[in-house]
């Protein structure tokens, strides 16, 4: 697939702001299946945009305006060329070790609940065949869990989530990797943007407000594990699948608060309000793939083994 993004996160205030400072992390690396074509990042004020990397690789724009405003607009644009990999994630740029993703967070810390799950879920698997093990959770989290859209900053936690049997894309991925990790698995959070070719969500967040126009496709978050002999693999609990071409992957971090796509500060302007459009466009008229899992998946890779 080639995928176009069209990305504009737009930030209202009551009055105007000043010292205006925004964290990107909103511009995807390549690796094996997944090739950029052409990314541009533009404010639409004048200021100071900044490249840098983090500790994990992530690519990340610091953008910082004096003046005072009361209108701030990120606008993103994009080619990403995708091809099947099963899920696997190989070529990526890693400055932690593997073992840095035991690490649990307050959001991705399981429940007794949660981590008797996984261990039902796997099995003996667990120990004789990680791969399957992961398989069976992915699984087992789509069938046990409702994934809802909303903004990211509402994301609760594994714990809560889980209990609730419902939750957030970031949600659903930290309760995977919860699970994991308990398992002894190595595994991280990944946002990115999903493209579903027949889905359109237009009108207004009941939730908080913010106003939302998203035509065939969503920003969406997932999960990696470690398999061995693989490598890492993409895991996608919210459909029960592995990640395939129609995911393009950002960014990654222990949770889905280290690889938030957007965070910033300000000085003043009160009360804000937030408006996102977003349009994915394939380039070349592909098709996402078929369904499966309850919560219709726009693909349905499977990792397979590899020597």
């Amino acid at each position: 697939m080639r995928i176009r993004i069209e990305h504009e996160t737009t930030y209202t205030y009551e009055e105007p702001a000043r010292g205006l400072i925004q964290i990107l992390r909103l511009t995807p690396r390549p690796h094996v299946g997944q090739h950029v074509v052409r990314w541009r990042i533009e404010p639409s004020l004048d200021g100071a945009l900044r490249q840098s990397e983090d500790a994990l690789g992530n690519i990340v724009h610091r953008f910082a305006a004096e003046t005072a405003e009361e209108r701030l607009t990120i606008r993103v644009t994009g080619e990403v060329e995708t091809h099947e990999a099963h899920g696997v994630v190989r070529g990526l740029v890693e400055r932690a070790p593997d073992l840095y993703f035991l690490r649990t967070t307050e959001m991705t810390t399981p429940s007794e609940a949660l981590a008797t799950f996984a261990e039902e879920a796997a099995g003996a698997q667990a120990r004789t065949d990680p791969l399957a093990a992961l398989h069976a959770l992915n699984t087992a989290l789509c069938e046990r869990m409702t994934m809802r859209r909303g903004p990211a900053g509402t994301a609760v936690g594994a714990a809560e989530a889980f209990e609730a049997g419902r939750g957030l894309p970031q949600d659903v991925a930290h309760a995977f990797v919860a699970g994991a990790r308990h398992l002894g698995i190595p595994a991280r959070n990944v946002s990115g943007y999903l493209y579903r070719g027949d889905d359109t969500d237009e009108g207004e967040n009941a939730d908080d407000g913010r106003v939302m126009d998203e035509t065939h496709g969503h920003v969406h978050a997932w999960a990696e594990a470690l398999a061995p002999r693989l490598g890492w693999v993409a895991f996608d609990p919210s459909f029960g699948v592995c990640a395939g071409p129609a995911h393009v992957r950002v960014a990654m971090g222990l949770d889905a608060p280290g690889c938030v796509p957007v965070r910033g500060a300000r000085y003043g302007g009160g009360a804000e309000t937030l408006s996102v459009r977003l349009v994915l466009t394939d380039m070349r008229g592909g098709d996402a793939g078929g369904g499966g899992g309850r919560n219709q998946p726009p693909s349905s890779s499977q990792s397979q083994s590899q020597s």
